[in-house]
């Protein structure tokens, strides 16, 4: 019989936690979106694995320690697919962590998985709060230093504030309640699939008024 391509599920550390991706349209294309550009900002980087939702085990032979962050990014590991994400075979804590809250799991957010991230190691730490219910900021970034985190500094820009990941190299702020991701060395902010389209459609229609008028 012909191997499968495609790894398989490991019955002592299963890929799903039961649990959904997202409570909201807001969560949902906050961590979609996420994922999507920074996959897209790292794609020739084959030392870097960007993830969302996905299961990270942190002690062998206890499948249930584990947690599964919004959004995820690690440096010096392969950049290939996963089903779920060990520690102990990786050899490598995840650099950047994104939780997006929810009615049901922002308590956790700033709690426990605040914890258990500093534990880990994880180096920066993001909480997100796109419809501005649960967090005391909407947006904020965290460092691990003595491991413990601290807040990261804001600059304020054009009315918003603005924060720099060491971590990835970007700057983030929040803008109409949707997550930016700008990159200081080109200037440009890194674009969703959506906003790409939306780009390309306004340009076409440019185009197209140019051309009637000729």
């Amino acid at each position: 019989m012909e191997k499968s391509p495609f790894p398989a599920e490991d019955p002592l550390y299963p890929s799903s936690d039961g649990q959904p991706l997202a409570e909201n349209d807001w969560q949902l294309h906050a961590i979609l979106d996420a994922v999507a550009v920074l996959d897209v900002h790292f794609e020739e980087r084959p030392d870097v694995y960007v993830s969302g939702d996905l299961l990270i085990y942190y002690e062998e032979g206890e499948p249930r320690q584990c947690v599964a962050p919004d959004v995820l990014v690690v440096f010096g590991v392969p950049r290939r697919r996963r089903m779920v994400y060990k520690l102990w075979e990786e050899g490598k804590t995840p650099d950047f962590v994104l939780e997006v809250a929810s009615e049901n799991t922002w308590r956790q957010d700033e709690g426990p998985k605040r914890t258990l991230y500093a534990e880990l190691g994880v180096r920066e730490f993001w909480l997100l709060d796109p419809r501005e219910e649960y967090f005391e900021a909407p947006l904020r970034g965290l460092t691990l230093a003595d491991g413990r985190y601290r807040p990261l500094p804001a600059k304020v820009e054009g009315g918003r504030r603005v924060f720099r990941s060491q971590v990835l190299g970007l700057d983030l702020r929040l803008e109409d309640g949707r997550l930016c991701f700008h990159d200081p060395a080109t200037g440009k902010d890194l674009r969703t699939l959506r906003s790409a389209e939306a780009r390309i459609a306004e340009l076409e229609s440019r185009l197209r008024e140019v051309d009637s008028l000729r």
